[in-house]
């Protein structure tokens, strides 16, 4: 989702709900204080807003954040039924006026009556279910436009398989986009044949379909008892690649016992992630890569006019150098530079090759032909990547990151567990620029990523950043 990023929806939402929370106790104030024996509506429009009033009710508002949390409201629900949302949010919303009841007693408020709790959770109720209606609908109709799409691989050919892959395809609203099968052929697999499915390879090309090809998801529906070593193969090499595993929850066949789940859908299944965790601090994250790409578009709005004019006078070609980039799952976007090169000096690499100074499939000369004058300048002062907050603001990357690689550096890569970088948004700035760049080895690059995705939070973002600086002043490890 480009123009309505998860994370800030998530935001908004939570600030939603508790705006409709307060707003439901305003109207049920006011609905209810009329005419009744305690306190009338001109009395409680007298008072004084006392500070002990306002930290009682600003606890209750995070009780009732609390209680909406553990409702499941802010997980992802693209699965799950209109009936089970429903039933979730007059959950929350009874709990809500339990909460209210429960305040109401301990500190003797007097205008919360059994009237004004009715009226109050009639109003909250109506409020949550509808809210959530036109946000599903909203949601569902950017997703069968092709927004905000989750590309699923299903590994079996088996019954449970094949009632799992119609579900997603009647339901365009759910935005899951079935890529096809897994399988290797079977003897039992009549079913499947006379199916439209198509299997996209067996179990063995799987490693290289994942380097290949954008895979969000990947749903396991082997029968576990047989194919249990193939199964936790292949969920480990999704975990390499950070992508998600989906598998059927009844593995045991059990008829009365439970299962718990994060996602529901028809059967309830399980999912599994590796990297960052969803929640407030990625919206967070992202706001601050909208906010400081944008501020910082304006404010160096003239540095950027004087550079293109200088390598516009002092070469030929474009002044901006647009390149195809690996990003989130490995989708492909085109990264914004300025142009330090020579005209066409990609077709001139090949002749290059024998002097590349770095290990691994990454390709770096320090004194690269190639460069312009003014081009070395740029890039030792890091200029050459601020068009890069171009991209940050379409939201193909973030301002912290593991650096997005070429098409020709990924291709090159030869170990699963280094893609694992590519399951979260790549960046401008990240561990290896604050800690030598080019200086560094291709294995401890990679292992660097591995860190930040692994020890990622806001606040090692905000260190990154602030690194950042001394760093580019310095030319640290800069080509």
């Amino acid at each position: 989702m480009n123009l309505i990023n998860r994370h800030i929806l998530l935001t908004c939402l939570k600030v939603f709900d508790l705006v409709l929370l307060t707003a439901s106790y305003g109207l049920a104030t006011i609905l209810t204080l009329r005419g009744s024996r305690g306190v009338s509506f001109a009395q409680f429009m007298s008072m004084r807003i006392k500070l002990s009033n306002c930290l009682i009710f600003a606890a209750a508002l995070l009780a009732w954040h609390v209680i909406f949390l553990l409702c499941g409201f802010y997980k992802s629900n693209r699965l799950t039924s209109r009936k089970e949302e429903i039933t979730a949010e007059w959950k929350a919303s009874t709990l809500a006026t339990i909460c209210l009841l429960l305040v109401a007693v301990s500190f003797s408020i007097r205008m919360v009556t059994p009237t004004f709790l009715v009226v109050f959770w009639c109003i909250s109720s109506l409020g949550i279910t509808l809210g959530r209606f036109v946000l599903r609908c909203f949601l569902g109709q950017l997703r069968i436009k092709g927004r905000n799409l989750r590309y699923v691989l299903i590994l079996g050919t088996n019954r449970r398989a094949l009632e799992f892959a119609p579900r997603i395809e009647v339901t365009p609203e759910w935005g899951y986009r079935n890529l096809g099968f897994i399988d290797t052929e079977w003897a039992g697999s009549t079913e499947f044949r006379q199916s439209n499915f198509r299997i996209v390879c067996d179990r063995a090309g799987l490693p290289e379909f994942l380097r290949n090809n954008v895979v969000d998801e990947v749903a396991i529906y082997l029968p576990l008892r047989s194919f249990y070593e193939d199964a936790s193969q292949i969920a480990a090499l999704c975990e390499q690649h950070g992508i998600i595993v989906r598998f059927d929850s009844d593995i045991f066949g059990l008829r009365t016992q439970r299962t718990w789940t994060e996602e529901t859908d028809r059967p309830q299944a399980i999912a599994t992630r590796s990297g960052m965790q969803e929640g407030w601090p990625m919206a967070v994250k992202r706001m601050l890569d909208v906010v400081g790409s944008l501020l910082l578009l304006v404010l160096l709005c003239p540095l950027l006019l004087v550079v293109a004019i200088l390598i516009k006078i002092t070469s030929n070609g474009p002044v901006f150098f647009l390149q195809e980039r690996v990003g989130l799952n490995k989708r492909r976007f085109f990264i914004h530079k300025f142009r330090t090169m020579v005209p066409e000096a990609e077709k001139l690499m090949a002749n290059l090759e024998k002097m590349n100074e770095l290990s691994g499939p990454v390709f770096k000369i320090k004194n690269d032909p190639r460069i312009t004058p003014i081009g070395k300048w740029l890039r030792r002062a890091s200029v050459d990547e601020l068009p890069q907050l171009l991209n940050v603001l379409k939201g193909d990357m973030s301002l912290v990151g593991p650096r997005p690689l070429p098409v020709r550096d990924y291709e090159g890569f030869d170990q699963d567990w280094q893609r694992r970088r590519f399951c979260t948004r790549p960046g401008i700035t990240c561990l290896w620029q604050v800690q030598g760049r080019n200086s560094i080895g291709f294995d401890q690059w990679m292992k660097l990523d591995m860190q930040y995705v692994d020890e990622w939070s806001l606040w090692l973002d905000l260190k990154i950043l602030a690194r950042t600086i001394p760093a580019v002043l310095k030319g640290s490890g800069a080509a």
